[in-house]
């Protein structure tokens, strides 16, 4: 998948899915979002997980630091790309993110914020590796997901702690182009008119 197909797809449903138990496997694969990310699994049945849902179209990243049995090198993630092949990967470390692109991998980099020294150096990161997308977490933090928007050129993910409609409202209306949810029940939640025109993934938008 193109980095604007997968920003487009962000764009019209606002939602990604973070699976991280897998009575939650099958739910993701029937729900209506952009893109699932998967925080479970190990080399022997992640490339099942993987072609779930490709099947059923929906781009899927994984969480590397997650993964049981993969070697965090170049090794590790050029047996990702030309074996299990996901759309992408999401992580904290600028390293695997460098080593994804070379792989052709889509690339989420997460920015953990929790002082004023993190919000600094999650900025420098991001602008170092250039991902094709940043979430930030936890997701309840919008001035800073504003901040983020008006220091880089890459699109916003806020991802973590999100319980209801309203907070999903607030972090896009604060600039993120999707939410990132393990809350299955938020999975079916309408919230493509949450936003104006004008709003994140409008105009405004890379």
């Amino acid at each position: 998948m193109q980095d604007l197909d997968f920003l487009e797809r962000l764009r019209q449903s606002r939602m990604i899915a973070s699976v991280k138990e897998h009575k939650t496997l099958e739910k993701a694969a029937k729900a209506q979002v952009g893109a699932v990310v998967l925080s479970i699994g190990n080399i022997g049945n992640i490339k099942s997980f993987v072609d779930l849902y490709k099947k059923n179209r929906i781009p899927v990243f994984l969480h590397v630091e997650r993964l049981g049995g993969l070697s965090q090198d170049s090794e590790g993630m050029a047996f990702l790309a030309t074996c299990v092949k996901p759309d992408g990967i999401v992580t904290t470390r600028n390293q695997l993110i460098k080593l994804a692109k070379k792989e052709g991998l889509l690339t989420i980099q997460r920015v953990f914020l929790f002082d004023s020294d993190s919000v600094k150096s999650g900025l420098k990161s991001v602008q170092e590796t250039q991902p094709n997308a940043i979430e930030i977490m936890p997701a309840l933090l919008p001035e800073y997901i504003r901040v983020y928007r008006q220091e880089t050129n890459i699109p916003i993910i806020a991802g973590g702690l999100i319980q209801t409609r309203e907070q999903i409202k607030e972090a896009l209306q604060s600039g993120a182009v999707a939410v990132s949810m393990g809350t299955h029940e938020l999975w079916r939640e309408p919230i493509g008119e949450v936003l104006p025109d004008g709003g994140p993934g409008g105009e405004e938008s890379r």
